[in-house]
């Protein structure tokens, strides 16, 4: 099954970088392409001094889909440079398109613009200066998968461990199950997107935020049922008639769904990189499978630390730090959705001096991705402390 599996995948990724290699034969560098690139900016830009802002935009909307993006760009700044940087550099394509919106200055628009090819070119010189090495597609394989993965397996892990702390692992096959479908779907996701529905790149873009978005919704849902069954220690007949109550109704359900999303919301970007990734790799293809298989077997490391060191810690640690650990993704989410539906302008961009971009929290600088993240907050807080002392109440009466 296993053996099938892998198979399956690795078809999946040779098929589609094939399609990827195809369409980027006529560029030969990353500065090539960023020229290219440049030349479509500039145009936006003459465009934009004839008042037709909406043209304007949509050349700015061609250099980021049909360049940066389609062409493996993003994805090569992402594995070779930074997930930080790739998040400013989206950024600045959104503000130069907020400047033509509000018909700012052309001397404005005009900087914005050159800072934007300026950093493109920036990103072209160090990612062509960047010598293919059997080590460094090796790190650059691994570290693709891992952070992908990384976020997919603490979810699934810790409802695993829940569900078995809680006395109902004969529930976790669900969980697993709804994993597995989420590769599956993944896979035929990255396919339909790249070479059956043609869809533009703005609608990958709503594709992956509203996933995103219905991964908080679920995600917050289930750190509260967690948090709510913190004090379940103190209760002798809790577990066996409580929880397993719950967890034959919605709420397994419920476990099932953050597991698909979460897994569904990586998959199919995994599968996205790594078509880059073999498109571009020429000598050392075995490296980067190498790098794979390694990235893989540090996942199922952190999977087991997580299932089974659980059972290590006291009951009601564990469950309150489970519901934080769904909180904080919940809040990851909400960020990286937003900020996904932004570049596919279906959000404004207002952006927010002095706040850092951490991309593995989904913080970025705008307005748009802080406020839902502060409420999402604020009503964690509040319902931790409101579960917390109906804890200590019930506690109390029990005794």
């Amino acid at each position: 099954m296993k053996k099938r599996f892998f198979l399956t995948v690795s078809l999946l990724l040779f098929g589609l970088s094939w399609t990827n290699a195809a369409s980027a034969t006529q560029y030969s560098t990353w500065n090539a392409i960023v020229a290219e690139m440049s030349v479509v900016l500039n145009s936006s830009y003459e465009i934009y001094l004839t008042g037709n802002i909406a043209q304007s935009k949509e050349m700015v909307n061609k250099a980021y889909f049909d360049f940066y993006e389609t062409l493996g760009v993003e994805r090569a700044v992402l594995s070779y440079v930074s997930g930080k940087r790739a998040s400013i550099v989206e950024y600045r394509f959104a503000e130069v398109k907020r400047l033509m919106t509000e018909q700012a200055a052309n001397r404005d628009v005009r900087l914005s613009l050159d800072t934007l090819i300026k950093m493109l070119k920036e990103d072209a010189d160090q990612l062509d200066g960047k010598k293919e090495t059997g080590w460094g597609v090796f790190v650059a394989s691994l570290l693709v998968l891992l952070r992908e993965g990384f976020e997919a397996i603490l979810v699934v892990a810790a409802i695993a461990a829940y569900l078995i702390r809680s006395g109902n692992k004969s529930l976790t096959k669900v969980v697993y199950k709804s994993a597995a479908a989420a590769v599956a779907a993944s896979a035929f996701l990255a396919v339909a997107l790249q070479k059956l529905f043609s869809i533009s790149g703005a609608g990958q873009e709503m594709v992956e935020g509203f996933t995103m978005l219905l991964a908080v919704a679920v995600l917050f849902f289930v750190s509260n049922w967690m948090v709510s069954k913190a004090e379940s220690e103190a209760w002798k007949n809790y577990i066996k008639d409580k929880v397993a109550a719950a967890a034959t109704t919605g709420s397994v359900a419920a476990l099932a769904a953050a597991s698909f999303l979460a897994v569904f919301r990586e998959g199919a970007e995994t599968i996205l990189f790594y078509q880059a990734l073999l498109a571009d790799t020429k000598d050392h293809m075995g490296m980067l499978w190498f790098g794979f298989g390694v990235a893989c077997l540090c996942l199922v490391v952190l999977f087991a630390a997580i299932r089974f060191g659980s059972l290590r810690i006291p009951l009601r640690p564990f469950f309150i730090g489970t519901s934080i650990l769904m909180y904080v993704m919940s809040i990851s989410f909400a960020g990286g959705g937003v900020k996904r539906l932004q570049v596919a302008d279906l959000v404004p961009v207002t952006h927010v001096s002095d706040i850092a971009t951490v991309d593995i929290l989904g913080i970025y600088p705008t307005m748009e991705t802080l406020l839902p993240q502060g409420a999402l907050l604020i009503l964690a807080v509040a319902s931790f402390l409101f579960y917390m002392r109906k804890g200590a109440a019930l506690k109390k009466a029990a005794y």
